[in-house]
Parts: C-alpha cells; sequence; structure tokens
C-alpha cells in the first residue's frame, strides 16, 4: 500500500473492552470514507442489529471520519495519517462509534449559511445520535456518537 492509497478492505480487529467490539486503522484519505461506512455496516449486520440503526451508523461512522479528514491535517504530505475507528456494542440497544486522530483541534458544531456547502455534519451526528463528545487521548483526541435503537 503506497502512502497515499487506502486498503481495498478495512480489517476488523475484535478487543476485549467487556463488551463487543471492534477497530480499524483506516489511512486518513477521503476515498477511506467508504472504508468506514463499510467497516460500520459490516459489524451492525454481524451483531444483528436493525437497519434503520445500521444506517444511522454508517452515516455517522462517515462524517466523523470526514471531518477527522478534513479537520486534522497531516504533519507530513508524504504520509496522510491514519484514524481509528471504533465499534462498540455497550448494551442490546446501543452502539457507540468513535473516530480517533492525532489532531489535538476539538470539534465544533456550527450553524452553516444556507449558501454554505459544508459545516452540517455534527449537526446531522447530533440529530441522529443520543449523545455525542469528544475526549482527549495520548496524542490527540476521539470523537464519539451513541446511537440507540428506536423503540
Amino acid at each position: 500500500m503506497t502512502a497515499r492509497s487506502a486498503p481495498a478492505t478495512p480489517q476488523l480487529h475484535a478487543h476485549g473492552t467487556g463488551h463487543p467490539g471492534y477497530d480499524v486503522c483506516l489511512v486518513r484519505l477521503p476515498q477511506s470514507a467508504a472504508l468506514a461506512r463499510l467497516a460500520a455496516r459490516t459489524t451492525m449486520k454481524c451483531w444483528g442489529l436493525p437497519e434503520d440503526l445500521t444506517a444511522d451508523a454508517e452515516l455517522i461512522a462517515c462524517e466523523l471520519f470526514t471531518n477527522a479528514i478534513r479537520h486534522s491535517g497531516s504533519r507530513n504530505a508524504q504520509e496522510p495519517g491514519h484514524c481509528r475507528l471504533t465499534l462498540e456494542h455497550p448494551a442490546p440497544d446501543a452502539v457507540r462509534i468513535e473516530i480517533s486522530d492525532s489532531s489535538m483541534t476539538w470539534p465544533a458544531k456550527r450553524e452553516p449559511g444556507e449558501d454554505e456547502t459544508g459545516g452540517r455534519g455534527l449537526i446531522l451526528v447530533a440529530a441522529l445520535a443520543a449523545d455525542w463528545g469528544a475526549t482527549r487521548c495520548p496524542g490527540g483526541k476521539s470523537v464519539w456518537a451513541l446511537l440507540r435503537a428506536r423503540p
């Protein structure tokens, strides 16, 4: 894999958190957003979760990953860096989606003007998620969203 190419398929890795969870490291390039969606869909299907929750998880994973690409700049133009997507199933009706990156830039929900083409990602995340936020971690931050199944 070259520095500017994304892997053909995400390699999901189980992790031991006390509840089901998977993570995958993705190259921080626009084409990797599709891999974030695929990883979310695959994981949700494996967990047997409903289609509406799966669709929301795909959308949130893509939005959070896209924000990480746009707002966490690379330190080296030849190496775009990586982001880690983590999917957890902490309760029967809940899924937690998290994107970790090496940026210290904090996410900020904003109100874009009618003519602006961007700036709506976190508005969408907030509308779909039961809760969302960010946490500092060594070397960067993680932005997460908690989804709950609709009754």
